[in-house]
């Protein structure tokens, strides 16, 4: 998976997972791993911080929490994730031919 793509989905589930505790670095690496992701203390860092430039998480220590306007862009996320998954997970119609 492309480096792009994948910080996009890391970035969902950190935002996910900060619905339902504070993130820390140390958990989080751990966490997406088992989700599957390759990832280095570096990136997960940094996308930390994008998500607290953007104000969806707020740092206090070495602790990040999820602010209002990270929960309103987790709904608008689980939104699109619901029409994109309805249509991409749908087995693919058979090619017409053409003639």
């Amino acid at each position: 998976m492309r480096a792009d793509v994948q910080n996009l989905f890391i970035g969902i589930h950190m935002l996910y997972i900060a619905r339902e505790k504070d993130l820390t670095l140390s958990e989080m690496l751990p966490e997406l791993e088992e989700l599957g992701y390759r990832v280095a203390e570096r990136e997960v860092k940094q996308e930390l911080e994008r998500l607290t430039q953007e104000n969806f998480l707020t740092a206090h220590g070495d602790a990040f929490s999820i602010t209002g306007t990270g929960i309103e862009e987790f709904k608008d996320i689980q939104v699109k994730l619901q029409v994109l998954c309805s249509e991409v997970l749908t087995p693919a119609k058979a090619a017409k031919a053409s003639g």
